[in-house]
């Protein structure tokens, strides 16, 4: 994706460290505007240390099914990759919240929904006023790559992603919002679909968590864009996400 002010690149990390790790070391890439008004962006990489307890993953719209064919596919293959990641993220301790919008009826009797509405709202401060530049892709068309019409085709989120009961669930940002501030959760760790749309631009999701003082990085191994390769800037799935 092309340079932005309000994420970083998370590469894997938590794999090799111990499981008695209280931080975790991660990896992390972005991009830099060296000298400003120049556009010239460059790569930067550094090593970034993050408290468990004050470290959680979000994920962000990981449906059972998608409008686009093109898309569920994609998340069939994501989820995959993203279980074994949960799973060790929990074993050091991570908080996980569940983000599936427009789910929420099928989650109402669950503890770990019911667990963040019984919580004190915590009235967010005045979002920080930022810069949003212009993403490298034309999504205008929906971004679908398969030939699909849009419908409302998810209900809950993919099964294969285990919600454990140390877990919670919403799809509302104030909520999320009031839950990070009650366990003084510093930084987010934001994964899903899509990274063009959803991922940024959810009121849980990472402009606004941002602009609200919650240092969001993008695992960018474990999110999907939706975007059609026949579309500007022509770059397939495969080498988008490799970028």
């Amino acid at each position: 994706m092309n340079p932005s002010r309000w994420v970083f690149f998370l590469l894997l990390a938590l794999q090799p460290l111990p499981l008695t790790a209280a931080d975790l070391i991660v990896n992390l890439r972005s991009r830099v505007e060296a000298f400003k008004g120049s556009d010239d962006w460059r790569a930067v990489s550094l090593q970034q240390s993050l408290p468990v307890e004050k470290t959680a993953i979000l994920i962000c719209d990981m449906w059972d099914k998608h409008w686009c064919s093109g898309a569920t596919a994609r998340v069939n293959g994501l989820v995959a990759q993203m279980a074994p990641f949960l799973e060790a993220a929990r074993k050091r301790g991570i908080q996980i919240i569940h983000a599936p919008s427009e789910t929420m009826a099928f989650y109402q009797d669950a503890p770990q929904r019911k667990r963040i509405l019984s919580l004190v709202k915590i009235e967010p401060p005045s979002p920080l006023t930022l810069p949003d530049p212009p993403l490298p892709i034309d999504d205008k068309r929906g971004g679908c790559d398969t030939p699909d019409q849009f419908y409302k085709a998810w209900t809950r989120q993919h099964p294969g992603l285990r919600i454990d009961p140390s877990d919670v669930i919403s799809d509302n940002g104030a909520e999320i919002y009031s839950f990070l501030r009650n366990r003084d959760i510093r930084t987010l760790l934001v994964m899903g679909v899509h990274t063009n749309m959803c991922v940024l631009n959810r009121t849980f999701a990472i402009k606004r968590m941002t602009a609200l003082g919650i240092r969001c990085i993008l695992v960018r191994d474990l999110t999907d864009a939706m975007y059609n390769p026949q579309d500007p800037p022509h770059v397939s799935h495969d080498a988008e996400r490799s970028s």
